[in-house]
C-alpha cells in the first residue's frame, strides 16, 4: 500500500510520500514514489504515485523520455498545471490500456498527485485519477491524497487553511503520514518531503529514514500529546 499527500496553501505547496511497496507479507520493498521535474527559472513540478508499480514506473519513464527527446508536448513545454495534469492522465491511460491488453486479470490502475508552479502561474496541486481525469484543491479542502488516505485525514481537516504557513503545512503532512504508518503497517519509511515556496523557483527535498531522530521524536511527541489532550476532555454527562 501507499500513502501520498499534497497540500496547497497561499505560501506554497507541500508533498509527502512513503516508500514502501508491499507485494505480500514476505515481499516488502522500498521504492521512491516522488519525482521532481524542474527547469530553473521556468518551472518546478513534483509527481507522487500510487497503484500498480509497473504502471507508475512506465508513466514516469515516458514523462522523462518526452522531456529528453524534446517532444512538442511534455512537462517542459506545457503552459499550466492543468495542461500538465491532462498530459500525465493521457500517458497513464495509454500505459494502463497497453498493460491490460497483455493481462486482463490484473488491475493496472494508478493515480498521481501533480503540483508546483509554472512561470508566474499560481502554484497548484492536482489529483489525477486512473481514468485520466483530475481535480484540484479548494479553500475548503486545501489538500489531496492518494493511497491509504483515511488514517491521515483528521489532522489535515483540523489544521489546514489557505493562510497556513509552509512550515505548519509540512508538519501537518508529516503527522498525517505518522498517523497512517501507525494504523497501517504496509505504509512505511523512508518518508520523503518536498516543499516549494510560492515564486521561489526552488524545491526543497528531505528524506527521513526509519531511524531518523526527528521522525522518531515526532512520533513520540504526537503520541504523548494526543493522550494528554484526551485526558483533559470533559467527561460524558451522567444520567
Amino acid at each position: 500500500m501507499t500513502y501520498c499527500v499534497a497540500i496547497k496553501v497561499d505560501a506554497g505547496v507541500v508533498f509527502c510520500s512513503d516508500s514502501r511497496t508491499n507485494a505480500g507479507v514476505d515481499q516488502v520493498s522500498t521504492y521512491s514514489k516522488m519525482y521532481h521535474f524542474g527547469i530553473q527559472g521556468d518551472r518546478q513540478l513534483v509527481i507522487t504515485s500510487a497503484g500498480n508499480l509497473a504502471t507508475t514506473q512506465s508513466v514516469i519513464a515516458k514523462i522523462r523520455k518526452d522531456i529528453k527527446d524534446g517532444a512538442d508536448i511534455s512537462l517542459a513545454t506545457l503552459d499550466s498545471i492543468h495542461e500538465a495534469a491532462d498530459y500525465v492522465g493521457e500517458v497513464s491511460v495509454a500505459i494502463q490500456e497497453k498493460h491490460a491488453n497483455n493481462n486482463s486479470n490484473v488491475s493496472f490502475e494508478a493515480s498521481f498527485l501533480l503540483g508546483g508552479q509554472i512561470g508566474l502561474e499560481t502554484p497548484a496541486v492536482m489529483l489525477i485519477y486512473p481514468q485520466g481525469n483530475h481535480i484540484t484543491t479548494s479553500d475548503q479542502t486545501p489538500y489531496l491524497q492518494i493511497g491509504e488516505s483515511k488514517y491521515g485525514k483528521p489532522i489535515l481537516d483540523r489544521i489546514l487553511k489557505p493562510e497556513t504557513g509552509l512550515d505548519t503545512a509540512s508538519l501537518c503532512a508529516l503527522v498525517s503520514m505518522d498517523s497512517t504508518m501507525k494504523s497501517n503497517l504496509t505504509v512505511g519509511p523512508p518518508i520523503e518531503l518536498m516543499t516549494y515556496a510560492t515564486n521561489s523557483g526552488q524545491m526543497e527535498h528531505t528524506s527521513f529514514s526509519a531511524d531518523n531522530e526527528y521522525l522518531r521524536e515526532l512520533t513520540k511527541s504526537w503520541d504523548r500529546l494526543i493522550v494528554e489532550a484526551f485526558l483533559q476532555l470533559p467527561a460524558p454527562p451522567q444520567n
